[in-house]
């Protein structure tokens, strides 16, 4: 499944909380790469990230825990 990440609406965005979230829930995602996709996220870009299909349900509950805006693309 592929998630289009749009925008973050936390007042206080917890920068270490998204890129670890990213790294859970991304397939074959780094820490790296994590922190490049939040910074992008963060600064208003959108990233698509793809997900595992058995993860998609945990991994869309951590994102509205997170205030991050998303939509699915398949």
């Amino acid at each position: 499944m592929k998630l289009n990440l749009l925008s973050c609406d936390a007042q206080r965005p917890d920068r270490r909380a998204i890129a670890s979230c990213l790294t859970d829930i991304s397939l074959g995602g780094n820490d790296s790469l994590s922190n490049e996709l939040m910074d992008m996220l963060l600064e208003g870009d959108a990233v698509t990230v793809a997900i595992e299909d058995k993860n998609s349900g945990s991994a869309l509950r951590a994102l509205r825990k997170l205030s991050i805006d998303y939509e699915i693309l398949e």
